[in-house]
């Protein structure tokens, strides 16, 4: 399998492969970010939960004091628990219905805030106070009999989430993402098996190719030399407008299996080409010179631009020159009479390339089909009839063309490590491109 073809291969694999992983990731990340907010939210509620049994055997203790001296009570029922409390790292604050603080389990106290008078359910939010671990603090109202007896504030450290979450956002980090790389590794061997069936078929189907044209070659070239002779001697029996159509035909059909031939051999890469140093200016001049009588048949003007010194590439001449043969040809097909075709070529001295453009004055084709025009046998049909009326990559329509010339323009340019493009506007003509290397030799 040559290069191209084999490079690709390599691009769909490592498409589908790329794919997979991304799937992959995806579902990974979905599932945990999922998991992560599980977990914050179930240490979330445990630390709440905790806060809440506390605020509840408080209040019993209030209930049980019978509402006398609550500041006396607070420091009898707590006194006892004030290690117990400080071990487990909660702090109680009491505070009168006017916010003034009453009590407290630690020296450093933020005041009742003034959004937080009033309250009728218990608050929860999470604070960060200055030099201090963010807090889970709760402020519940105390009412017993209708009466507000002030406000109980239990605060709760933070760490019991952050630390855990922390570590598990590591974790899920670190496993997602050796996942993902193992996932990838996995979907590029799956998809080079997948691929291999694919393959096989290509191979399979290039082969058929180069067989078929080959094999059809000679009967081709028979009944084409039995025409010619039949014609050079014609015989009264037999019209001639029939021989001339066979002939016709077969020399049709010839010039198709001999372009089948090639891209099969460039598909297969045995299509190994000659390494000369052309003129490619010489080139251009005799394509234009071969093109000539066809142009002033339809009032069509040539016109070649050359820069005042020859250049050169390396390559094969005479595929060279079929490429822009090719080019030219499909230009003056489809510009209509009294148009204009023009070459240009321009040394790219800082890529040592060489550009030429190949510029027509044709009807165009719409942007959305110029991605397609160098596939085989596609033709673009113009809305304006039936009939094939822009480029394509046949030479000309009229001539029952294989649509195969932009196809093998394309081979030819890639065979020579060269790139072709084109552009086009409706109504305004197409341009097409082709960049090749330039050879550090000039003639």
């Amino acid at each position: 399998m040559n290069t191209a073809a084999n490079s690709v291969f390599q691009s769909m694999r490592r498409r589908l492969a790329l794919w997979y992983a991304i799937v992959t990731a995806i579902l990974l990340i979905v599932f945990a970010t999922g998991f992560y907010l599980y977990v914050q939210t179930t240490l979330i509620d445990r630390i709440d939960d905790t806060i809440d049994h506390v605020a509840e055997v408080i209040e019993r203790s209030l209930i049980r004091s019978n509402l006398i001296d609550l500041e006396s009570d607070f420091s009898h029922n707590f006194s006892a628990n004030a290690q117990a409390i400080d071990a487990d790292h909660i702090d109680i604050d009491w505070f009168a219905p006017s916010g003034e603080i009453l009590w407290t389990t630690n020296s450093n106290v933020e005041s009742l805030q003034p959004r937080e008078k009033g309250i009728l359910q218990p608050v929860y939010r999470t604070v960060h106070l200055a030099e201090i671990e963010p807090l889970r603090q709760m402020t519940e109202p105390i009412v017993i009999n209708g009466k507000l007896l002030g406000y109980l504030r239990i605060r709760h450290p933070w760490f019991e989430v952050t630390k855990p979450i922390k570590q598990l956002f590591l974790d899920l980090a670190i496993g997602t993402t050796l996942m993902v790389f193992v996932v990838l590794l996995c979907g590029w061997w799956l998809a080079g098996i997948a691929m291999e069936p694919v393959r096989e078929s290509y191979q399979r189907l290039k082969q058929f190719t180069a067989d078929a044209s080959h094999e059809l070659r000679n009967p081709i070239a028979v009944i084409q030399t039995n025409v010619q002779v039949a014609l050079a001697d014609p015989d009264p029996a037999i019209p001639r407008s029939q021989l001339e159509t066979i002939e016709r035909i077969t020399r049709r059909l010839g010039r198709l299996i001999e372009d089948l031939l090639f891209l099969a051999r460039h598909d297969g890469g045995s299509n190994n080409h000659r390494q000369d140093i052309c003129n490619l200016s010489q080139i251009l001049s005799e394509v234009m010179e071969e093109q000539a009588a066809i142009a002033q048949q339809k009032q069509i003007d040539l016109e070649l631009m050359l820069p005042s010194s020859d250049l050169s590439v390396v390559g094969d001449r005479d595929r060279l020159g079929r490429l822009f043969t090719n080019l030219v040809s499909n230009a003056i097909a489809y510009t209509p009479t009294g148009g204009k075709v023009q070459v240009a070529t321009q040394p790219l001295t800082s890529q040592n390339q060489v550009q030429i453009q190949v510029h027509d004055t044709g009807i165009g084709i719409p942007e959305t089909e110029l991605s397609q025009i160098f596939e085989r046998f596609y033709r673009y049909q113009s809305s304006k009839n039936s009939k094939p009326s822009s480029k394509s990559k046949s030479a000309n329509p009229a001539t029952s063309g294989s649509g195969l010339g932009l196809a093998i323009a394309q081979a030819i340019a890639e065979s020579h490590q060269g790139k072709i493009k084109a552009d086009s506007k409706v109504g305004q003509g197409t341009t097409f491109t082709v960049s090749l290397p330039m050879s550090c030799i000039h003639f």
